[in-house]
């Protein structure tokens, strides 16, 4: 039986690059090497697409970055394949800048589409789909860097110029503490702070601002932090749930991959009739944004309420050995080959 040809993406100009190499190099080594011919691609941090040699071992593409040689013409390097997996995080990559380029040359790829990678990717527009879905959400407030000065835009888009200092005033007089700071278009939870003073809000604003002109503020729930999966493009399928158990204050980047204390709890230690309910709205979001293939779907269960927030979806979540996507999925009975084989599959029906 003659391979499919399929090109693995990851890297990226994005600050998730190392995450996506990580996941790219996990993807590569769980894919079925008997139906699928594999060719690694590596985006370095500066937008340069680089080739993996010919004959070199598959299973060791981490340590080996240095060893890619320059593409020196993507495109036409690009239709010598049958189908692309871009394991990319963040912007140039899970925003549907790629996925375009690949709509244009007409490459089947794995994931969601132009419009719902570029609207999954930007928080606050993301927000906006949400609140016409009904999707329960915290409190929050979107404002734009512009110079020195920062724009507060109203939920009906009318916009106001103020100061830093006024900025912050302004808030606070519409959430309460604590809050989270972040920055509209990030991943893996890059330049989030938890803040609890209008100093500490201030500071993180000006943070925030060094990832994305577009910040978003919400409101700090008190509760438990689930992820659901999902898979299928018009019936789709969610997994169980999974819980974070984060070793600091919330699940930041260095939480997520540099401490080891953080623990993920598979299934949720939540109620079934709650498990169920992020079950259905996991997927109503994943058709709100008009997605297809996969994505996850993050959410906040209320300690004192029990009531389900919708906190973000990511349209190509990590695929490292400690990513939910792929343990959600294996606890629902699909092993991580057969997943990356479903997802493959889905990119050619679309």
């Amino acid at each position: 039986m003659k391979k499919i040809k399929l090109a693995v993406i990851f890297g990226g100009m994005s600050t998730e690059n190392e995450v996506s190499i990580i996941s790219g190099t996990s993807v590569i080594k769980n894919i079925n090497k008997e139906k699928y011919e594999i060719f690694p691609i590596y985006i370095d941090k500066k937008g340069t697409w680089h080739k993996y040699p010919e004959n070199q071992n598959l299973m060791n593409i981490k340590e080996n970055i240095s060893k890619f040689i320059k593409i020196e013409n993507v495109t036409e390097y690009i239709k010598k394949f049958d189908v692309v997996f871009p394991v990319l995080h963040g912007l140039y990559g899970e925003d549907g800048t790629i996925q375009g380029m690949l709509e244009l040359l007409k490459i089947p790829y794995v994931g969601c589409n132009v419009l719902a990678s570029s609207v999954g990717m930007d928080k606050a527009y993301t927000k906006v789909i949400f609140e016409k879905a009904n999707l329960k959400q915290a409190d929050y407030i979107y404002i734009r860097k512009n110079d020195d000065k920062y724009i507060f835009v109203e939920k009906d888009f009318s916009e106001e110029i103020l100061n830093i200092e006024d900025i912050v005033e302004k808030i606070v007089k519409n959430i309460t503490f604590p809050m989270f700071v972040k920055p509209s278009n990030s991943g893996s939870s890059v330049g989030v702070r938890k803040v609890v003073s209008k100093e500490e809000l201030k500071n993180a604003i000006e943070y925030a601002s060094s990832f994305d002109k577009k910040i978003i503020i919400e409101q700090g729930i008190k509760g438990k932090e689930v992820e659901c999966a999902v898979l299928g493009n018009e019936i789709v399928k969610s997994s169980c749930v999974g819980e974070i158990i984060p070793a600091e204050e919330f699940y930041s980047y260095d939480a997520k991959y540099n401490n080891s204390d953080s623990k993920t709890l598979i299934p949720a230690n939540i109620s079934e009739e709650i498990s169920e309910k992020i079950q259905y709205l996991a997927i109503k979001a994943f058709k709100a944004i008009n997605g297809a293939g996969l994505a996850r779907v993050d959410f906040f269960v209320e300690d004192a309420t029990q009531e389900v927030y919708i906190n973000e979806i990511n349209t190509m979540p990590g695929f490292t050995s400690i990513s939910m996507y792929p343990k959600l999925w294996e606890k629902s009975g699909i092993q991580y080959e057969d997943l990356l084989d479903r997802l493959i599959q889905l990119a050619f029906e679309r």
